[in-house]
């Protein structure tokens, strides 16, 4: 009877190995290659025995069996488990640790952003009040708008770049998520084939190595059917081992997608509000643009007017020349007296040795002529210059109010050689200030040498007295009898 067993697994084993399985692909796969059996032996019905011709090969069978067990270790030795597939799990972790790279360039990047956006911020800021300022200096609010104008584009491309990194994040999760998707459905045919090769094995048994070894017919039988046996172990070994590999694999890949998920949200949400905030500096810097725009219109039309009025002065050279002359002349007298003045008003202590402080505009309007060399023809030469401005010149509306720009003494209040009406200020041992071309007939000053005045105290009102092309003040600033830049004391 067990005889009869054991020739029924052979057959129904070469029946396996031969294709001719009733069972899935799968399943017919995970068993050994069928046992050779000789096709003269019979199969037996249940309940009998072989004859005496299968007693008589058990007795001939002891020495092929010493060669056999002989055989064992070398075919135990020569075989080994399958070749691994390529170590997928050490190349998710490597791309895990590279993402985090990437991350973290990306938070580097969006510090780098904040720190662009709030220099803008000041920069814009300070440009505002530049031009909000009394008698902008259109030179520097020009050069801080320039400024701005790199900042932005900085800020900008910044952004651009943030804003593409995001996109590739958006794209790896994508990858990322096919990638896990597919991992998953790999394993679980992976887990179905294990499964399978596991219930059929249980299900129809295996034939013993032993059993094996006897039912061989030739040497190569021995070969093929060990060497079998034993790849069959190995495989389901390497399998159940890749299986949990793949399993790490993909607890990495879904490790990586929620990292880059969360990543990708926090930026967007950084990257919205960073553009909420650029926003309101592009609309704060197309004002400055705009405010910037109309003083230099303002500019160019004062300065079309007085260059109008120049042209009717220049077209008698030889008395624009003469009232040039006189004007520099007269300045000179003036300034010879208000140097005795000074002395005087020191000496009986009305004024300060020092002035503390700083001064403060005396008129609102448009600057149509800074302090320095000038391409103004009005201007007398002045070292290596061939015109200097010794003021600055604030236009404005006829008989608008000129204010004190500090506390002080008046030390002239009058009409000079050549026409113009001045009034000039001691507000220290060594700083003056001058106030030209002041009306002196609907509204004539308001004080009177040897007055003490208050910073911002109405001294007198714009006009055009004396050479002048257009309603505007001459104010001039004298520190230790030189004439200085007015804005450096505002």
């Amino acid at each position: 009877m067990a005889t009869h067993r054991r020739a029924k697994g052979r057959n129904g084993a070469r029946e396996r190995r031969n294709g001719d399985c009733s069972h899935d692909g799968d399943a017919c796969l995970m068993h050994r290659p069928a046992l050779r059996t000789r096709p003269s032996q019979p199969e037996l019905a249940p309940g009998w025995e072989a004859g005496p011709a299968r007693r008589g090969r058990r007795r001939a069978l002891p020495a092929r069996f010493l060669t056999l067990l002989l055989l064992v270790p070398l075919l135990v030795g020569v075989s080994g488990p399958a070749p691994a597939r390529g170590d997928e799990l050490s190349d998710a972790q490597a791309r895990q640790r590279a993402l985090v790279s990437k991350i973290e360039a990306q938070r580097r990047q969006m510090d780098r952003l904040r720190a662009q956006q709030a220099g803008l911020e000041t920069d814009i800021a300070d440009t505002k009040a530049t031009l909000a300022a009394v008698n902008a200096d259109i030179a520097a609010a020009q050069k801080k708008v320039k400024r701005l104008a790199s900042r932005v584009a900085a800020v900008k491309a910044t952004y651009a770049e943030l804003v593409r990194q995001i996109g590739i994040f958006d794209r790896e999760i994508a990858g990322l998520q096919a990638e896990e998707a597919e991992r998953a459905h790999d394993l679980d045919n992976q887990v179905a084939r294990l499964e399978a090769r596991i219930r059929e094995a249980y299900r129809t048994g295996r034939t013993s190595l032993l059993e094996t070894l006897l039912s061989a017919e030739t040497f190569t039988d021995v070969l093929e059917d060990v060497g079998s046996y034993m790849d069959l172990g190995s495989q389901d070994r390497d399998l159940a081992i890749q299986i949990e590999r793949d399993r790490e694999t993909i607890r990495t890949v879904r490790g990586m997608l929620a990292e880059t998920r969360a990543a990708t949200a926090q930026l967007r949400d950084e990257a919205a509000a960073q553009k909420r905030a650029l926003d309101a500096r592009m609309r704060e810097y197309r004002a400055a643009q705009k405010k910037l725009a109309a003083l230099q219109k303002e500019t160019k039309r004062q300065l079309a007017k007085q260059r109008a009025a120049y042209s009717r002065l220049a077209a008698n050279k030889a008395s624009l020349k003469a009232a040039i002359a006189a004007n520099e002349a007269a300045q000179r007298k003036l300034r010879s007296q208000i140097s005795r003045l000074l002395a005087e008003q020191r000496s009986r202590g009305n004024i300060p040795s020092a002035y503390s402080g700083t001064l403060r505009w005396p008129l609102s309007g448009v600057i149509t002529q800074e302090f320095g060399c000038t391409g103004f023809g009005l201007e007398p030469s002045t070292g290596s210059c061939s015109h200097f401005h010794n003021g600055i010149d604030i236009a404005a509306p006829m008989y608008r109010p000129i204010r004190a720009a500090g506390d002080g003494v008046v030390l002239f209040a009058g009409r000079l050689s050549d026409g113009a009406w001045v009034v000039v200020i001691a507000h220290s041992a060594n700083l003056v200030t001058w106030y030209g071309h002041v009306d002196n007939r609907r509204h004539p000053p308001r004080v009177r040498a040897g007055q003490s005045v208050a910073a911002g105290q109405v001294i007198a009102y714009v006009g055009m007295t004396g050479m002048t092309t257009g309603p505007h003040l001459h104010w001039i600033v004298q520190l230790n009898g030189e004439w200085v830049n007015p804005r450096k004391f505002v």
